[in-house]
């Protein structure tokens, strides 16, 4: 394995970590904000923050030029603080974090919505705080289903292009991702980087649903009971 390959899927697994930790962290808090909010406009929002996973990669590496360019909304302020997002890893964990986050959001939501409000309720009646309550009884009973997807963010994570190219562009080294290296490779004529990098990618997606189809079916099962 050539040392631009190793580069590739170091940067993949980095980019893919911190996409999942932080779809962790806002996924998860959506979804249980989500599944407590009662209102009107409930499904409206749900709807927006699930648009990820329905728009062009494409789209929504556009998106993000807009908002995070140089000119963009965010971007020209950010650039007035020496922060620049384009062309870097962090925009492409930012992309990837986007593209990823319905799939943490869906499997969470779904999970809290499953979990039994009586027993909340009844952690409440024995003077558990409101944060004991998540903490010590929603978030474990939970916790299966928010795993599930967790893991299947990370994958997802892993092999993005689409805005990861559009927004973090493709430097050696610096932003070139896996998926990135697969197409650049495929470009260049280079069949045997090609496929040794189609291949890592396979296998770890492969590793990741296994372990996530052993989560969801209980989860799905308690749901439907």
């Amino acid at each position: 394995m050539n040392g631009g390959v190793w580069v590739a899927l170091l940067l993949s697994l980095k980019v893919a970590g911190w996409a999942t930790l932080l779809n962790m962290l806002f996924g998860v808090a959506a979804a249980y904000g989500l599944s407590r909010w009662r209102s009107p406009a409930r499904d409206l929002v749900d709807a927006i923050l699930t648009l990820p996973l329905v728009l062009p990669p494409t789209v929504l590496g556009y998106y993000l030029l807009v908002l995070l360019g140089r000119r963009g909304v965010f971007g020209a302020w950010l650039e007035k603080w020496g922060i620049q997002l384009v062309f870097t890893w962090q925009g492409a964990v930012i992309a990837a974090t986007i593209v990823a986050f319905p799939l943490v959001l869906k499997s969470a939501r779904a999970a809290f919505d499953n979990v039994d409000v009586q027993l909340e309720n009844a952690a409440r009646v024995l003077g558990v705080s409101e944060a004991g309550v998540f903490f010590r009884v929603t978030l474990p009973l939970a916790s299966k289903g928010i795993a599930a997807g967790v893991l299947l963010a990370f994958a997802r994570a892993l092999g993005e292009f689409g805005a990861t190219l559009m927004i973090a562009g493709n430097l050696p080294g610096r932003t070139q991702t896996l998926s990135v290296a697969i197409y650049e490779a495929v470009q260049a004529g280079d069949d045997q980087t090609a496929n040794l990098l189609v291949l890592i990618t396979s296998a770890t997606c492969i590793v990741v649903l296994l372990i996530a189809g052993r989560l969801l079916p209980k989860s799905q099962q308690r749901r439907r009971s």
